[in-house]
């Protein structure tokens, strides 16, 4: 093994040995999976406010009497399939969450002191052997440096996908979550003020009523019936960019939570596997 081969493979470990240590990763880590926790439970909490104000609007009934005859409307069955596509939103909102939450975890566990000493021995161990003469051609070299680097990768690897994965987020998606998660909250105030100029239509009884009195009722009926075709048009428009918002915020939660870190850890398993099967030459120095 040449002499800067040895050098490069002794910083490498040095710069590990300081990570582990000071658990400056980890913190970030920790940091920036909270950071994704909470977005993620914000974007779940507006998508069950969408969900109720929707089922408020569905459930929101206008009654007409037209000659005599009662008819009752539910103008909000027109956000049906936003609605439908909000549950099934909410559905992977919540699986995002609980995946955040298992990251929470394993970046607990990869920093369990037990762990982070043997991972800082080995690498010691590793850097002692790399400039030991006596081992400089025993087999008890290769298997520190292989051990260390396999110890080493397994122990960042949980805080390198949390910054990586964050800094991919702030770079990339955070416009369009923004964007969206905006666009959700304006759209669900938007429905819950028609809902609230919908409540004051109820059905009403009208009995023994005189000819006068039916004349008014059957103009009044037709008024209505007018206000109902703009009830279905504001309900409408307000759903109109929904659903690109809510599958804009799946690509977003998609991507952090489950695409990503299987790419990474893909890519881990690899280098892994590369690694022990690494042979590594007798030195030449």
């Amino acid at each position: 093994m040449h002499s800067y081969i040895k050098i490069l493979l002794t910083m490498v470990l040095a710069a590990a040995i300081g990570l582990i240590g000071s658990q400056a990763l980890d913190e970030q880590g920790q940091h920036y999976t909270n950071e994704s926790l909470k977005r993620s439970l914000i974007t779940f909490g507006v998508a069950r406010s969408l969900n109720g104000v929707i089922s408020v609007a569905q459930g929101t009934e206008i009654a007409l009497q037209p000659a005599g005859v009662g008819l009752t409307f539910a103008p909000g069955q027109i956000l049906d399939p936003l609605n439908d596509l909000v549950e099934r939103f909410s559905w992977v909102m919540l699986m995002s969450s609980a995946s955040i939450g298992i990251q929470k975890t394993l970046l607990v566990i990869s920093a369990w002191p037990l762990f982070s000493g043997a991972s800082i021995v080995l690498a010691l161990a590793a850097s002692a052997a790399l400039w030991t003469p006596a081992l400089q051609t025993a087999p008890l070299r290769t298997i520190l440096l292989k051990c260390a680097f396999v110890v080493i990768i397994l122990r960042l690897a949980v805080p390198l996908i949390a910054v990586a994965n964050e800094l991919i987020y702030q770079e990339f998606l955070a416009p369009q979550y923004q964007e969206a998660t905006q666009q959700l909250q304006q759209t669900r105030e938007r429905i819950g003020q028609i809902n609230d100029s919908t409540l004051s239509q109820t059905p009403s009884s009208h009995a023994n009523q005189s000819l006068w009195d039916s004349a008014q009722q059957f103009y009044t009926s037709a008024t209505e019936s007018i206000d109902i075709e703009a009830k279905l048009d504001q309900y409408g428009a307000a759903a109109a960019d929904a659903s690109e918002y809510l599958i804009n915020l799946i690509v977003v939660f998609m991507f952090q939570t489950v695409i990503f870190p299987l790419a990474f850890l893909a890519a881990i398993y690899v280098g892994v596997k590369n690694l022990v099967r690494l042979k590594i030459r007798r030195p030449v120095d």
